[in-house]
């Protein structure tokens, strides 16, 4: 290898380490890009010579084909909660009771709200980067995080760390300015908005195009080095300094301290000042400093006994309850949601809450017109927690839970068993209701995933490789062979169909959701006026109302079905694993505001053929004949009662190449 090379190599890894790391470049871009094309025309003219760790590697030219699972050396543990000082006391009482008679160190960090990560080096060169998965085994997405600016590709220094094999974990991040710019760049452009940071960097690791990975400015910042011989790491402290001399980011926020009330001192500061971190924390991570004793207490189920998360209380607000809907979730389950006056709780605008079933509802007495305190439990899902019966409106009524499932539910039976506070829908179970709505959701007028049809899908729901509808994108070609159904091809072919529909239409996402009432042409209704799931999710019963063709009990529907918690982490969930709906305006379509009615049979193409056309053309299709409806198609063998009622409300009757004439226009 010419030395040249070597040392380019050499000079470009210590100026990104100064750029992305330290935040201190040393010299301008315009001499950083100089150097980066000597190295790629001495590549051009060497190619045998190229090696991994060269920043010119860091984006691969193809897409993915899926991510492999892969076991994790040590599990990714998760930690317990605690909330006051109180807690954090017990917790060191129970340490102390256990190893009695040492004194501790505190190691206290940051805990962000990111995506678990391990990144594996092996003798200092980056080889493999896992997700962190269900804690045992995670997914294999080295192409994406190598595209990550400050995720060296080789570590620095001559330390035992850049021999044999070194792990570091941490999270992935987006920094809140970068996704502010992002937002903005997509408003600019008319493009729906994300969620939030926490989402978009999740989904954006789970694409298998390492190409968009790399357009997206993603961090990583590291929380722990592990290494084969643990002795060569003795304290949590001396592992961030090791991971900043490698060349690592890591929280310059994280310190060491000796009592619990220096503990609650650092928790009390950064409860006021998390507003100003660069990206979204999750409270705070406690743990034992030192090594052995960390290992020497163990661990009791997920979480172990030498590190606790300190979460701050949940912000509080009251708002005004404007209606309670009830949503049928996954399982059959009838869960009630409040519905109520935007109010801004944790940073976020939330209009709705779930009530959990009757029992809850009772005990607390909530009602229509009550003035309630609502409050974040966690991060996503708001609860109420009481009533302000002071403010109660003197007209009030106590909700009857039995009437309510009637009146809104009124073609289904209810049931309630005797072990369970929950009414379900008489006559179904959660698998049934899962392979039901995974039909739907496949289907030619929702997604149209081809191959998935109601044979694989009872199938993957019997083998438990499904628990709701995001889980389809989980699935890898390994798991499809473990099926009788499927061989090498039928998988490949499986993987890649699902895989296609990762950037649906709005429209057919809406419907694919399975909301009640909310056919095909409602789901297009609600894509042109919301353009994006998030502000459909956000809207209210009265803002529903207000578009065309959406009344009372469809916006009510609607409102439940995005007020469910199961339906929130849904949500979550599809973008997490890189599911993202786009719009595409179809007002300038040759058939916009023309609407469609098709009666009999028609020989060129299927009725479901023909309303796709119709629609994505920009028209409207209708199952029935109504007033303002502007073309009737008389099909073969058609009836003549809609022809009537269409010569009586003037709507123009046509035939089959007259309509074919309109959508080949």
């Amino acid at each position: 290898m010419n030395n040249r090379y070597k040392e380019l190599l050499k000079l470009l890894s210590q100026y990104s380490y100064e750029y992305h790391v330290l935040d201190s470049p040393t010299v301008s871009d315009a001499v950083y890009d100089a150097l980066i094309r000597e190295l790629k025309e001495y590549e051009t003219e060497h190619p045998d010579q190229i090696v991994p760790e060269s920043p010119t590697q860091r984006v691969g030219g193809q897409l993915l084909d899926g991510f492999q699972k892969v076991r994790h050396s040590t599990r990714m543990l998760s930690l317990n909660d605690v909330f006051n000082k109180k807690e954090v006391e017990d917790w060191v009482k129970r340490i102390d009771k256990l190893i009695p008679g040492s004194e501790h160190e505190y190691f206290v960090d940051i805990k962000m709200d990111g995506l678990g990560c391990a990144l594996i080096y092996e003798d200092g060169i980056f080889v493999q980067a896992i997700t962190r998965g269900d804690s045992y085994i995670g997914e294999d997405v080295t192409g994406n995080v190598r595209t990550i600016q400050n995720v060296p590709l080789t570590l620095r220094g001559d330390t035992a760390f850049v021999k044999g094999r070194t792990e570091i974990r941490g999270e992935i991040v987006m920094y809140k300015s970068d996704f502010e710019k992002l937002n903005a760049e997509r408003t600019k452009n008319g493009e729906p908005a994300y969620a939030n940071p926490r989402n978009l960097a999740a989904g954006t690791i789970r694409q298998l195009d390492p190409r968009l990975v790399a357009s997206r400015p993603l961090k990583f910042r590291a929380y722990d080095l592990i290494r084969e011989n643990s002795d060569e790491v003795p304290t949590n402290i001396f592992a961030y300094k090791a991971l900043s001399d490698l060349g690592i980011s890591v929280n310059k926020e994280a310190a060491v301290f000796t009592t619990v009330d220096e503990v609650m001192q650092f928790i009390e500061i950064w409860d006021t000042k998390r507003s100003e971190l660069p990206y979204l924390m999750d409270g705070l991570v406690v743990k034992v400093n030192n090594r052995k004793i960390f290992t020497d207490l163990g661990v009791v189920g997920k979480q172990p006994r030498a590190a606790i998360a300190y979460k701050y209380p949940a912000e509080e607000a009251t708002t005004v309850v404007k209606d309670i809907v009830i949503s049928i979730g996954r399982t059959g389950a009838a869960t009630p949601v409040a519905v109520f006056d935007p109010v801004v709780v944790a940073g976020t605008t939330v209009r709705h809450a779930s009530l959990h079933n009757a029992d809850e509802i009772a005990r607390k007495d909530v009602r229509r017109g009550d003035t309630v305190i609502i409050y974040k439990a966690g991060e996503i899902i708001p609860q109420v927690d009481r009533v302000l019966t002071e403010l109660r409106p003197k007209d009030s009524v106590a909700i009857d839970y039995l009437t309510e499932l009637a009146r809104q539910y009124p073609e289904l039976e209810f049931v309630r068993s005797e072990k369970e506070a929950v009414y379900r829908v008489k006559g179904t179970n959660s698998d049934l209701i899962l392979k039901r709505s995974l039909e739907h959701f496949a289907s030619r007028g929702a997604l149209d995933i081809d191959g998935l049809g109601e044979k694989n899908v009872v199938a993957f729901v019997d083998a438990k490789l499904v628990k709701d509808l995001a889980d389809i994108y989980t699935i890898t070609k390994d798991d499809l062979l473990k099926l009788e159904r499927f061989a090498e091809l039928s998988a490949d072919n499986l993987v890649a169909a699902i895989n296609d529909k990762k950037t649906p239409e709005l429209e057919r996402f809406i419907f694919g959701l399975g909301i009640r009432h909310v056919g095909s042409q409602t789901a297009i209704d609600l894509a042109n006026h919301y353009q994006s799931i998030e502000k459909l999710a956000e809207a209210s019963i009265d803002e529903l109302r207000s578009v065309n063709g959406i009344g009372e009990v469809v916006a009510e529907s609607i409102v439940a079905w995005f007020g469910d918690e199961d339906n929130v982490r849904l949500l979550d969930k599809f973008s997490s694993v890189g599911v993202s709906p786009h719009f595409e305006s179809k007002i300038d379509g040759p058939l916009h505001g023309l609407s469609f009615v098709i009666t009999g049979g028609l020989e060129s193409m299927s009725r479901d053929i023909a309303a796709d056309k119709i629609r994505a053309l920009g028209g409207t299709f209708q199952s029935s004949v109504a007033k303002g409806t502007t073309y009737l198609v008389m099909g073969t063998k058609a009836g003549n009662s809609k022809a009537e009622k269409a010569r009586k409300l003037g709507t123009e009757v046509i035939d089959e190449p007259e309509l074919l004439r309109l959508i080949n226009q």
